[in-house]
């Protein structure tokens, strides 16, 4: 209780009540602060009677317990002094607010819709959409495409030969990576995995809009591929069928290469989608299954076919698209060219 006696207190208002209990006892506010843990400035709303810049009455209450503790008064009393004023200044608040509805009624008739009114109205706001829709195809016309490569970084290093291109343009955008057209989704995002060759790639992605404008960027990427295994010695006494019947035993590989590339394939092993991306040029893949392996590529006569290490040449003798070209263990069983 700090030393101090509680005793009652006279007919004053709350704040002149505290005031008076302050000089009494010569204390500042910053000493009460200190003591009670209260911000000043609450202290000083109290005393001035501006409830306006408290918060909650809940902290208040709380604050006026632990003011009246210091000063040795009775809580209550001044608990009940802050409800009386607090109650009093709201009544005094409302009959301000009906006092100034009553000098400032509302004119409603100005704002009475006509029919004039109404077609104006609409006139205005298609005037207004059409200027807006004009400005932004103009706007449109003048800037080019946005484009933001999210990945890979420029001058990056991959482990492998494979890296994944994705990136965000304009949805109605016509998005080329190393020429080669990508689709953009509804949400203008792209990704494209890319078979890369050995040592550093430079990746150009161009994005075009509807008006011909086009903006591109150039990432470099380096592929650190591991050295090829080499492959095991072969017996030189051995016949044509026992290396085949070898190979046949093994399943079946193929080794991709693409040259002139960029070239789009699709590659599934024994009904397993193993590859669906964009081959760079001079980028090998090596692909193993056990019994099939199906081919697609954009351009056949720019795919090279190694199949179990014999060179097959490439996909097709034509530049058209080649679809579904089947290879198995026993032989190439189906070949398809596709426009």
């Amino acid at each position: 209780m700090n030393g101090f006696t509680k005793k009652s207190v006279g007919t004053l208002t709350l704040g002149e009540k505290l005031k008076k209990l302050r000089a009494d006892k010569r204390i500042s506010l910053g000493e009460v602060a200190r003591a009670t843990k209260i911000q000043a400035a609450y202290l000083e709303c109290l005393e001035e009677g501006d409830y306006d810049g408290l918060p909650a009455d809940v902290y208040v209450r709380g604050f006026l317990r632990s003011y009246a503790d210091f000063l040795g008064v009775d809580e209550r009393i001044l608990i009940r002094l802050y409800d009386k004023e607090k109650g009093i200044k709201k009544n005094m608040d409302k009959e301000k607010k009906s006092q100034v509805k009553k000098r400032k009624p509302i004119d409603i008739s100005s704002f009475v819709f006509t029919p004039q009114k109404i077609i104006v109205s609409a006139i205005i706001i298609l005037v207004l959409t059409g200027l807006f829709f004009l400005y932004r195809e103009a706007n449109s016309f003048a800037n080019a495409p946005s484009l933001v490569i999210l990945s890979p970084n420029n001058n990056s290093e991959v482990d492998g030969n494979e890296v994944y291109v994705k990136g965000v343009t304009e949805k109605d955008a016509a998005l080329f990576i190393n020429g080669q057209p990508i689709l953009v989704g509804d949400d203008g995002r792209f990704g494209e995995n890319l078979t890369l060759q050995s040592g550093l790639n430079n990746i150009s992605v161009k994005s075009v809009n509807k008006f011909k404008k086009e903006v591109s960027k150039n990432i470099v990427v380096k592929s650190n591929q591991p050295d090829a295994v080499p492959a095991a010695p072969t017996d030189p006494n051995a016949t044509a069928s026992d290396t085949q019947d070898v190979s046949q035993a093994q399943g079946v590989q193929i080794d991709l290469r693409v040259d002139p590339g960029p070239v789009w394939l699709s590659v599934e092993t024994d009904g397993t989608l193993a590859f669906n991306g964009t081959m760079l040029s001079g980028a090998v893949q090596t692909f193993k299954a056990q019994e099939k392996i199906v081919i697609s590529s954009g351009k056949g006569n720019a795919t090279f076919i190694k199949l179990n290490g014999q060179d097959m040449g490439t996909l097709t003798q034509d530049a058209a698209a080649a679809r579904s070209v089947t290879f198995t263990k026993d032989t190439k069983i189906e070949k398809k060219n596709g426009n």
